[in-house]
């Protein structure tokens, strides 16, 4: 495993970390979904991201029994405030002081740790004052239950003004979750630069895009069964459904003989190419089966050629999304409750 440095900070984090949305809680079972913990941690990984909000507490509970009996200071626990959690109540969401400081609370007790390493806002919340979201995550900060701050899908207007509070208030903040991989580079144009200019990192979670990316979902043929695409229950479909287009599918097919090539699997080519952007410290990867998780990980430390990436971007098209306009969207203009 390789490692790299969060932001402008001294944390290092494995290239390759294991987020556990959409899977623990809700798509696996608590005996899968730590198998596949025990799995990640073999092939190296140290860094876990988890949410509030993932399967409403039930993936950090997960989590943090998977975890019991590590040595705490050798692993960087990752989680998030923002989505509604609990009964969902009008102050169980958002960036509210309220809603933060009863949210790391509740954090800190599913995942069985004193602290966590990373505590990221989930989104921007446009009803809150981002004065109020700082000085209460500042607060969570110098209470030691959170080492440092990150946010996830801010805008760059959005990250420059948190950064300036978070300066003024003496806080570290590293980080930027976002949605990156080869068929989706809306962050390219405005949110990387800003960030490398602000000392900030990008920790990018769907660098396989759901699966397809992998190379298993073939154009014209069924669904795997087992897929994320057939997960109806757990909610892993309707992320992947507006994905499996002919056209789309048919060009990620191109990028097979591209990872032979490099001596990877398509999943690991995907993981390769994420890495391949140094404003990125890791790379989110799930799995629901042990296999999965040890063969994502094997990415670490593969740098692609130039001339892989090249074939990467014509391969792809078209297919790309790359509008840096619409980054910021998925934070709710109103609270959800």
């Amino acid at each position: 495993m390789e490692f790299r440095y969060l932001g402008r900070s001294g944390l290092k984090v494995s290239e390759i970390s294991y987020g556990n949305w959409v899977t623990h809680g809700s798509q696996v079972e608590a005996d899968q979904a730590t198998s596949c913990v025990r799995a990640a941690l073999d092939a190296g990984i140290t860094t876990f991201d988890t949410a509030d909000v993932y399967a409403n507490g039930k993936a950090e509970t997960i989590l943090g029994d998977a975890l019991a009996g590590e040595r705490r200071e050798s692993l960087e626990i990752f989680t998030k405030v923002y989505f509604p959690t609990g009964p969902a109540g009008p102050n169980d969401t958002g960036l509210s002081r309220k809603h933060i400081h009863e949210s790391i609370n509740a954090s800190l007790r599913r995942l069985r740790t004193d602290y966590v390493d990373l505590y990221q806002a989930h989104r921007f919340d446009h009803e809150t004052p981002l004065e109020e979201t700082m000085t209460a995550f500042a607060d969570v900060v110098r209470a030691g239950k959170a080492l440092y701050i990150g946010v996830s899908e801010w805008t760059p207007d959005q990250l420059r003004a948190g950064h300036a509070l978070a300066t003024e208030l003496g806080i570290p903040f590293v980080s930027n979750q976002p949605k990156y991989n080869a068929l989706y580079r809306i962050i390219e144009p405005e949110v990387v630069p800003t960030c490398r200019e602000l000392g900030i990192s990008q920790v990018v979670f769907s660098p396989i895009e759901q699966g397809v990316l992998s190379g298993k979902y073939k154009p014209g043929a069924p669904l795997p069964e087992g897929s994320r695409a057939l997960d109806e229950q757990g909610g892993g479909a309707a992320f992947i459904k507006g994905l499996l287009t002919e056209e789309t599918l048919t060009r990620v097919q191109k990028l097979a003989p591209l990872a032979q090539a490099e001596g990877l699997s398509m999943a690991q080519l995907a993981v390769a190419w994420v890495l391949a952007n140094d404003n990125v410290a890791t790379a989110i990867t799930g799995g629901s089966r042990p296999e999965q998780v040890t063969s994502n990980a094997a990415a670490a430390g593969h740098r692609l050629s130039s001339e892989t990436l090249t074939a990467i971007d014509e391969a792809l098209g078209d297919s790309v999304q790359a509008d840096g306009s619409t980054v910021g969207q998925a934070s709710p203009t109103t609270r959800l409750t």
